[in-house]
């Protein structure tokens, strides 16, 4: 049984079917990319990203900041949904949505805060797509009384204003991506002065206002540190459909950089709890599909070193869909090995899927997914079809999205 706010993150890297590939410095790089790294990344978490212990312990002070944030966070049956879609299947959800932010990012951004803290920084600087992740380094660092600095991608910057204002009334400085601040910045704005942005842009900029301003960078997806952390997801999961009664068949979850979808799902593939783990991402960025598996930079300016994943390439130009934490380049180095070998099966669904499925859960479980949760909802839609009755199917609604009803409202009438 695991306690709550669970005691220890779980890293699946050494129960991974196949050694990770590490890191690799850009062929042209003046310093090693540990180097690099130490200065952009706090130490205790940089630790976290390279080491292959199976159990860390989490600090009481990130536990006490967890169970303030509403951890651990419901699992609740989806019955009223398991009629509306005609199944036999028994469908169960993790239901991020209930922390303040309204999303699963907390997990990852209260432990970087914290770190940078004791390590007495001053403020954090980051990127984020949706505005999840930028609100929650924005509540994490007013937590621990340090500054937060987000570069957010100009899309959802202009379609998601509420999430702006969120991030700002938890006192962070929020600009757009592309912007003036920083050279990548300036670049793409050189290149195309309308240019809407991507997760890899953005997250260029916020890596280089951290190196130029005395700050350091928190990671809000892709590096296995993250997925580490958000790890408390499965704990939590697993103790609670234990207490169900309830072994899974079947876990899913979406896939921007791979956070929610590692921390719901990692548990479980290393207990060898579950029959089919499902990793869902949008048609309109077919990295799954149409990406290739190599070694690749995280970020679009080249800043950060390569990993090896798979990525439909660095300077890929995402197209605007809603789903704003889903408009990423890569999938996480762990999370691709995985796929690669053929233990964690992709999958790709529109945004039109997605948001037919997200009404049909909200309509009649009264929860409005978050626009990237939708994606999970429709590979739910898709299993319990295909599955035998008595099925098991649980999976990671990422967040609510009572903040960007707008994708909603084109397809509600």
């Amino acid at each position: 049984m695991v306690n709550f706010p669970p005691e220890k993150w779980y890293n699946v890297v050494p129960d991974l079917p196949a050694p990770l590939p590490p890191p690799m410095d850009p062929p042209d790089a003046e310093s090693s990319s540990i180097e690099l790294l130490n200065q952009i990344m706090p130490r205790e978490v940089l630790r976290h990203q390279f080491t292959v212990e199976r159990w860390i312990s989490i600090p009481d002070e990130i536990r006490d900041a967890y169970a303030q944030v509403g951890r651990p966070t419901p699992l609740l049956r989806a019955k009223r949904f398991e009629e509306a879609i005609g199944t036999k299947a028994r469908i169960y959800f993790k239901y991020e949505g209930a922390t303040p932010t309204g999303s699963h990012k907390i997990n990852a951004a209260i432990p970087q805060a914290y770190f940078a803290l004791k390590e007495g920084v001053t403020g954090l600087s980051t990127e984020t797509g949706a505005g999840q992740w930028g609100a929650a380094v924005a509540l994490a660092s007013s937590i621990f009384g340090i500054s937060s600095t987000v570069f957010m991608v100009r899309t959802s910057y202009e379609q998601k204003p509420l999430r702006r204002l969120l991030m700002e009334m938890y006192g962070a400085k929020v600009y757009p991506s592309p912007s003036e601040k920083t050279e990548p910045g300036r670049a793409a704005l050189g290149r195309d002065k309308n240019a809407r942005g991507s997760l890899g842009l953005a997250m260029s900029e916020a890596i280089e206002y951290a190196l130029k301003n005395g700050l350091k960078y928190a990671v809000g997806s892709v590096l296995d540190v993250v997925l580490m952390y958000q790890s408390v997801i499965g704990l939590e999961a697993k103790a609670q459909l234990e207490a169900h009664g309830e072994v899974p068949d079947v876990l899913i979850g979406c896939v921007g950089g791979g956070s929610n979808f590692g921390g719901f799902v990692y548990p479980f593939i290393g207990s060898g709890i579950g029959k089919r783990y499902i990793a869902v991402g949008p048609t309109e960025i077919p990295k799954f599909s149409s990406g290739s598996y190599r070694y690749d930079y995280p970020d679009s300016a080249g800043i950060l070193p390569l990993v090896k994943m798979l990525t439909l390439g660095r300077e890929y130009a995402p197209p605007p869909i809603y789903a704003g934490g889903l408009r990423y380049h890569g999938v996480a180095p762990s999370l691709s090995l995985l796929v690669r070998e053929g233990v964690v099966e992709a999958m790709e669904v529109s945004e039109e899927e997605a948001v037919r499925a997200g009404l049909l859960f909200a309509r009649s479980q009264g929860i409005v997914p978050a626009a990237e949760s939708a994606h999970a909802v429709a590979a739910v839609i898709r299993a319990a079809r295909e599955s035998a009755p008595g099925t098991v199917i649980a999976f990671n609604m990422s967040g609510h999205g009572l903040l960007e009803l707008d994708v909603y409202r084109r397809s509600s009438a």
